[in-house]
């Protein structure tokens, strides 16, 4: 994903005199970020800690951290890989720190091995989660039967109550508004072909 696009997708509600002033210690946009990004740092510290109360602990250190590193952020970045990058590595701390052992004696303590995330994997999985939840009601339900529940159109439209026909123009409807919001993800792989095969 090229820094524009990601930028167009992942900065949202967050315009650069937020960042500015997230940089420079203001609590309100501190604030501001919090509400825009703590899902998908909560959604990161849960890939690697797979205990919801941790990965609670583990997301309020991480917006911790971030304020305290503000300042060395470089505006001209996007602030969601950066806000993710520390995100796991404070969920990977926490991990280990959870995992020593806690019993006396003079054993050397060893770092548990921790299964790490694919960062962009998991901002766009954080993407989709979004772009699901900005449907309106009646499409993100059928989107969710069909897609998470394995239904048919037929099914969908017996649960529900209402004819095939409007199942699938709710569907189409539905899909048509998620190729705009999460089209950037499509036009990155390409890309990323590229740049692994010069790898």
């Amino acid at each position: 994903m090229t820094t524009g696009q990601r930028s167009a997708a992942s900065s949202g509600l967050i315009d650069r005199a937020t960042v500015e002033r997230f940089r420079t210690g203001d609590v309100g946009a501190l604030g501001q970020i919090y509400d825009r990004f703590a899902g998908a740092v909560l959604g990161m510290a849960m890939t690697v800690l797979r205990d919801r109360a941790l990965a609670e602990d583990a997301t309020q250190e991480t917006f911790l951290r971030a304020w305290r590193a503000a300042a060395q952020f470089n505006p001209e970045l996007d602030l969601a890989p950066w806000l993710l990058t520390i995100a796991r590595r404070t969920a990977v701390d926490v991990f280990r720190r959870e995992s020593r052992p806690t019993l006396g004696g003079h054993a050397l303590e060893q770092d548990a091995p921790v299964e790490l995330p694919a960062l962009e994997r998991a901002w766009e999985v954080w993407q989709v989660r979004s772009a699901l939840d900005a449907l309106p009601e009646d499409e993100r339900t059928v989107v969710r039967m069909a897609h998470f529940g394995s239904m048919t159109h037929a099914e969908i439209a017996d649960e529900l109550q209402v004819p095939v026909g409007t199942v699938k123009s709710r569907s189409h409807r539905a899909h048509r508004r998620l190729a705009g919001m999460l089209g950037h993800l499509k036009d990155d792989e390409p890309q990323r072909s590229t740049e692994g095969g010069a790898s």
